[in-house]
């Protein structure tokens, strides 16, 4: 196919199809949630794939866009870091589990992460649930609770269940 961009690119594309269907980006690879599970208490996910749509590697920026989807079942760790995130639920439904409050999420909801808060993603449903995930393009690693922090999430009913 010709083109009829007067000015063709010679960067990183700027448009990324969608495929409903497959509920996928063209072009877009999926990914492990994690390179290995981290062996830290709450570290553990399950059912998680990522999928970069936009990083510093591609498009010049300072943030980076990830999709998340979790399969029926799936959790993400429980971890906290020093960068922010902000989360904008696209299908499925699943609860967040932000510093001390649980949040039944659902498409187009999102959800501000804090800096430290901890947090863990479920998927809440009998279908596929997904997120868009946006932080700094530069940040720390994630890591586990401390023990305060963890005694404090298992003593309180609501946030227990997420604390494993």
């Amino acid at each position: 196919m010709t083109s009829t961009d007067p000015h063709p690119r010679t960067g990183p594309s700027e448009h990324l199809g969608f495929d409903p269907t497959a509920f996928r980006w063209e072009g877009v690879e999926e990914k492990t949630y994690k390179v290995a599970s981290d062996r830290a208490r709450g570290m553990s996910w399950k059912g998680v794939t990522r999928h970069t749509l936009a990083s510093r590697s591609v498009v010049p920026a300072t943030f980076e866009t990830r999709y998340f989807e979790f399969e029926p079942g799936g959790y993400s760790s429980l971890e906290k870091h020093q960068h922010v995130h902000i989360v904008v639920v696209l299908r499925g439904s699943g609860r967040a589990l932000v510093g001390d409050r649980v949040h039944e999420i659902a498409p187009f909801d999102a959800v501000y992460v804090p800096a430290l808060a901890p947090h863990r993603w479920l998927n809440a449903g009998a279908e596929p649930f997904g997120f868009l995930c946006t932080v700094d393009g530069e940040r720390d690693k994630p890591r586990p609770v401390d023990d305060d922090e963890w005694e404090r999430l298992r003593s309180d009913a609501d946030t227990a269940p997420y604390v494993f």
